[in-house]
């Protein structure tokens, strides 16, 4: 689903939004979790700057929201996904949307909306992870028995 090269490249992107965490040794996994946990955490920022009028981070923090979904994960996708990879991409540019929306009117439903999308999609991502962990345990372990 996710291309490797694009992952580094959102890795390299993810360290450029000021979000403080050694990307070097991440897994590609880890590396979609971190954008996630990035992008929720600028767009609590931004609701919570809408709500206390702060007009300058407010704008800061879904400028940096919308360049962590678009330039990074979107940009992660891998392009022979198929139907998931078109799905997920068209869900990201729906997200940016919203969140552009949300910054013309300072209204905090879209990035509530945004933020509630991510949270599902970061849960099922950390699922995915899981299964894949185990996974690889039982395949190690099956190859230190031979």
């Amino acid at each position: 689903m996710f291309a490797q090269s694009s992952i580094r490249n959102a890795a390299a992107m993810y360290s450029r939004v000021g979000v403080e965490t050694d990307v070097s040794e991440a897994s590609p996994h880890k590396l979609i979790l971190m954008l996630f946990d990035g992008a929720l955490l600028v767009l609590n920022k931004a609701v919570a700057d809408i709500e206390n009028k702060d007009i300058p981070n407010k704008i800061k923090h879904i400028s940096k929201g919308i360049e962590i979904i678009s330039s990074g994960l979107s940009a992660s996708l891998d392009p022979s996904g198929g139907d998931l990879t078109e799905r997920l991409d068209a869900l990201y540019e729906y997200m940016c949307r919203r969140l552009a929306l949300a910054n013309l009117q300072s209204n905090a439903a879209p990035i509530t909306e945004v933020i509630g999308l991510l949270q599902g999609l970061r849960e099922a991502w950390a699922q995915i992870e899981d299964v894949a962990e185990q996974e690889l345990k039982m395949a190690l372990a099956k190859t230190e028995r031979a």
